[in-house]
């Protein structure tokens, strides 16, 4: 098996009891309560906010390289300095950035203005350019752009051309860097035009909770491109795995949290992970280079049972690993 395959997660994480979205909010930007604000930050990024602003860009959509950071990189500081004094080496992480198509149909929608998306592409850049250059203590191993709309929005009228052209320059400081570069899709209907993209090399597949995903994927245009894939291996729809336990017993299961913990214990279970992680072996064998959830635990009730779905994912590709 692919001994380099990496395990990541990706997407929101929820937040602490008693902490309100809002206050998160305010928190980013008064940046008046900082400490605590690095204690519990979140997958909350504020590209287009600043994106937006004409004291921070060189040129409309355009942002000033001295304004692309990411506030979670900096939040993280002081933990990576832990980090590498404890074990001898740099924290590795995985850096996400919101796409420039989906920030494009954020401001504009259905029109097609492609000097406009090449504008957003340059400014996410930017902003992974920073990551990589300003990581510290921080090793940045992986650069994800965010694209979930590319093949489920039919609002996109740009040409293949200009998304091709747009998502090249995005993953360009990664490229350039030698790290991978993954986009991460929501749908595979469109990988065939991901291929395309010379500094982008890795797919994100949602393939645990749609399975049939995987089979839209030819494995020999990833071989004639290159390109891997990320392949979701734990479910992560909590209302979708929510209605089966409330089918199961006849109740509404968000009124009795207590039964919520048998998403972990009984249905997204080590066991259950491996056998995904096998069949998705089965299909693409070295082409899968990360695993780990599906995106996004930010709706689960609690960071505790959040939590055991990722020590379950870890174990399920231990499981894996030991019969492979």
């Amino acid at each position: 098996m692919n001994s380099d395959m990496v395990y990541d997660d990706i997407g929101s994480y929820p937040l602490p009891e008693g902490i309100s979205s809002d206050w998160i909010q305010s928190a980013i930007t008064s940046r008046s309560q900082d400490d605590q604000l690095f204690e519990i930050i979140s997958s909350a990024m504020q590209f287009l906010k600043v994106i937006d602003d004409p004291a921070c860009v060189d040129a409309p959509l355009l942002v000033k390289e001295s304004e692309a950071k990411i506030l979670e990189l900096e939040a993280l500081r002081d933990y990576a300095s832990e980090y590498r004094s404890d074990h001898g080496a740099k924290f590795k992480i995985r850096v996400c950035v919101t796409g420039p198509v989906e920030l494009y149909l954020k401001e504009f929608g259905s029109t097609a203005y492609g000097d406009v998306l090449l504008s957003f592409a340059k400014s996410i850049d930017r902003f992974v350019k920073n990551s990589i250059k300003q990581s510290g203590d921080l090793v940045v191993n992986t650069i994800s752009i965010d694209e979930p709309s590319i093949g489920l929005n039919p609002q996109i009228m740009l040409d293949d051309e200009d998304i091709i052209n747009a998502l090249t320059i995005a993953g360009e400081s990664a490229h350039r860097h030698g790290i991978d570069a993954e986009i991460h899709l929501h749908s595979p209907l469109n990988y065939k035009l991901v291929c395309q993209v010379p500094s982008i090399n890795v797919i994100g597949v949602e393939s645990a909770s749609n399975p049939s995903y995987l089979e839209l994927i030819d494995r020999t245009d990833l071989l004639a491109t290159d390109t891997f894939i990320r392949a979701g291996i734990a479910r992560t729809d909590i209302y979708g795995l929510s209605a089966i336990l409330n089918e199961k017993y006849n109740i509404n299961v968000w009124k009795e949290p207590d039964r919520l913990s048998e998403v972990v214990t009984g249905m997204e279970t080590p066991q259950v992970i491996a056998k995904r992680l096998s069949r998705c072996y089965d299909m693409f064998g070295e082409h899968i280079k990360y695993v780990g959830p599906d995106c996004g635990l930010g709706s689960w009730p609690t960071q505790n049972i959040a939590a055991q779905l990722l020590k379950n994912t870890a174990a399920g590709i231990d499981k894996f690993r030991q019969e492979h």
